[in-house]
């Protein structure tokens, strides 16, 4: 892929984690974001950083221009573009984001890593004209080695990208 492609980046559900036993807690901090307590995962703002050498982050949540209020900080990255949304379905789109991803997005190659992917959203990616790729995330843990390794991998185009 010429270029850097983007990655769409939620923050509920794969930074800001929950869900966990207290004593399977992963690496963390807390932080409060308009008085509403956050779990941060230490691990996944570190796959993160990484991934910045291979992908232009985009925060994709419905956090929008609040992510760059705490997050910039807590994760060690500058502030990110974010995507803006209506919350209501374009006309074919069936999940809110999508919308705000094709008019982010364009013809543009992406990945987009989330903890809440509907069948819609699988039906969008599979129909993009564009390399896409959907990460999901479990809630309690976030983003992972894991999935940071599907997706670097699919950024350098390797065998895990198919």
């Amino acid at each position: 892929m010429p270029g850097k492609p983007l990655l769409l980046v939620d923050i509920d559900g794969v930074i800001s984690v929950w869900g966990f036993a207290l004593d399977e807690r992963p690496p963390g901090v807390w932080t409060l974001v308009d008085g509403i307590g956050h779990y941060l995962s230490t691990t996944a703002a570190e796959h993160l950083r990484a991934l910045s050498a291979h992908y232009e982050l985009v925060w994709c949540s419905g956090w929008e221009e609040k992510a760059n209020d705490e997050l910039p900080r807590a994760v060690g990255l500058g502030p990110l573009p974010y995507l803006s949304f209506d919350r209501v379905p374009t006309p074919g789109n069936t999940h809110w984001k999508l919308g705000a991803i094709d008019h982010h997005a364009g013809d543009r190659p992406l990945a987009w890593i989330d903890d809440a992917f509907t069948p819609a959203c699988h039906a969008w990616a599979r129909e993009r004209r564009a390399p896409t790729l959907l990460v999901p995330t479990l809630p309690a843990q976030g983003l992972t080695a894991v999935e940071a390794a599907v997706l670097t991998d699919w950024a350098r185009g390797g065998p895990l990208a198919a």
